[in-house]
């Protein structure tokens, strides 16, 4: 019996061996590393402290700096206006596009240089877009923002564009880009990053009959395309249609670490009127 007994049993590899023998002594050394420091090799913070964050003095002085010159800024547009800035003349500038054709199997590329309007004068609409935050911005420039709804970095709003909210945007305008949106980029913004406001919640228009019962019976706009329409003709009831769109939610044009690790620091500091160009810096940002 005891032959059989030794025959039936299964040898175990060496190598299996050796990696549960490791295994043992590794969780020994966890159980006991755990007693010692029950937090492992991370920092131990009591609950009632919280980590300390430095800011230098210079911080604090080049934003006082900042919101000073820009609250004075801000009067002096609010009691002049923007001056020689302030041109009621379209601006048309010229920019130069590539186009790749296929001739013969070989990709040729050829360049065509098109004109476009570099202002938004004489334009119904225009679309605003926050590219700055609240550092070193004054309380009448931040209550200006929100009376734009702009509470938020890189949010975007429908805007129509008359005396009232020209001078609006001349008093905001280090801190906005804004510029006529074509119908196509219209649709196309509130396809994919349209959200409506109803009930005072954010809600997406993942179908038209959200919209229709949202401001159907007071507007009759029932579906995407009469929205589009809408804003784009600046119609009767263009304020209740913007007013029902929640704050476009956008992108950074360029991430951090293209900014700080590839010192890519080109659009910085961007701002202002961009006229029928603001489809391009959209493109960027959706």
């Amino acid at each position: 019996m005891a032959t059989n007994n030794t025959s039936e049993l299964q040898l175990v590899p060496e190598t299996v061996l050796k990696r549960k023998h490791d295994m043992d002594e590794m969780k020994a050394k966890r159980a006991a590393q755990a007693i010692t420091n029950p937090r492992g090799n991370r920092k131990v913070f009591s609950k009632s402290k919280k980590a300390i964050k430095v800011h230098k003095a210079e911080t604090f002085l080049a934003n006082a700096r900042a919101r000073r010159n820009h609250e004075i800024r801000y009067k002096r547009v609010l009691k002049k206006g923007m001056q020689k800035r302030a041109s009621k003349k379209k601006v048309f500038q010229q920019k130069t596009v590539e186009l790749d054709d296929e001739v013969d199997e070989e990709e040729t590329t050829k360049t065509t240089t098109i004109s476009y309007q570099a202002n938004s004068i004489d334009a119904p609409v225009v679309f605003v877009v926050r590219v700055r935050d609240q550092v070193g911005c004054p309380l009448s420039v931040k209550r200006a923002l929100s009376r734009l709804r702009l509470r938020n970095i890189y949010e975007g709003v429908f805007v129509r564009y008359n005396e009232s909210a020209k001078k609006m945007l001349h008093l905001v305008e280090p801190w906005v880009v804004y510029g006529v949106p074509s119908t196509g980029m219209v649709e196309d913004l509130i396809k994919r990053r349209g959200h409506g406001k109803i009930d005072g919640k954010r809600v997406p228009l993942s179908d038209n009959t959200i919209i229709e019962q949202a401001i159907g019976d007071e507007t009759g706009i029932i579906c995407v395309e009469d929205l589009v329409h809408e804003l784009c003709t600046v119609g009767d009831s263009f304020a209740k249609a913007s007013a029902f769109l929640w704050p476009f939610r956008l992108a950074a044009p360029k991430s951090s670490f293209q900014k700080r690790k590839l010192n890519d620091k080109d659009g910085v500091g961007d701002y202002g009127d961009k006229g029928q160009e603001m489809d391009e810096y959209i493109k960027q940002m959706s």
